[in-house]
């Protein structure tokens, strides 16, 4: 991960914004054919440009992102109206801004993936709290009971998994994004050094190998669950 110091001009910044925000939005939709686990939730990867564009402009951009996406979401395809896009932007900033805020303070590729395990946390966190609270509110039949009883085994690892999985896939994507913007100048030219020599190779190296093994692991299991294997 390399740190973000000058500044785009402000046409620029927006328009990266605008990127990172139709990408995610387009992910959102490629979702959709995921089938869904427990046959009513629905894995998601919009979450990887916004977390990347927190960690290029800061949890602000992710903000941002989220509100937009969230927002163009509801109108077009979603069936749960304002209830589904308070939960959206929470789920999406939990992760996001938290990763992004730790990030901004520790610009290295031992920051990045604490933020990310922390926004993972928080999220999944967050997410407990949030469908036990809002899932009676538009799914009347269930009640909220029957709503805990679905939190340790249902939504605690449904979470875990798919925050774990977009935090990978961020680790993998973020460097090869970064460094296409930077060639068309969406994002801030780099400043100071990385990581290098042998140790930061062997760093480097094995946070993508781990992060590639979540992403599989992540992937098995979410099919499995679902009923395709």
């Amino acid at each position: 991960m390399e740190t973000r110091v000058r500044k785009l001009s402000p046409a620029r910044k927006v328009a990266a914004l605008a990127m990172f925000a139709a990408m995610a939005y387009v992910l959102m939709l490629v979702s959709h054919v995921i089938p869904k686990v427990s046959g009513f939730l629905q894995f998601d990867l919009k979450d990887i440009p916004i977390i990347i564009g927190g960690f290029i402009f800061g949890p602000l951009a992710s903000l941002a992102i989220s509100v937009v996406v969230s927002l163009i979401e509801m109108i077009t395809i979603s069936t749960s109206g304002p209830i589904g896009l308070v939960m959206n932007i929470l789920s999406s900033c939990a992760i996001a801004c938290t990763a992004a805020i730790i990030y901004k303070k520790w610009q290295s590729i031992k920051g990045a993936v604490v933020g990310l395990v922390v926004g993972v946390l928080v999220m999944t966190s967050v997410m407990l709290l949030w469908n036990w609270l809002m899932v009676p509110l538009y799914t009347p039949a269930v009640s909220r009971e029957a709503v805990a009883g679905m939190l340790m085994p249902i939504f605690l690892p449904f979470n875990l998994i798919k925050g774990g999985v977009n935090a990978a896939l961020t680790l993998l994507l973020y460097k090869p994004l970064v460094s296409g913007l930077r060639k068309v100048g969406l994002a801030p030219p780099r400043e100071g050094q990385v990581a290098t020599g042998r140790q930061g190779f062997k760093l480097n190296l094995g946070v993508l190998l781990v992060a590639l093994l979540v992403v599989i692991t992540g992937a098995l299991v979410v099919m499995i669950w679902a009923g395709v294997f």
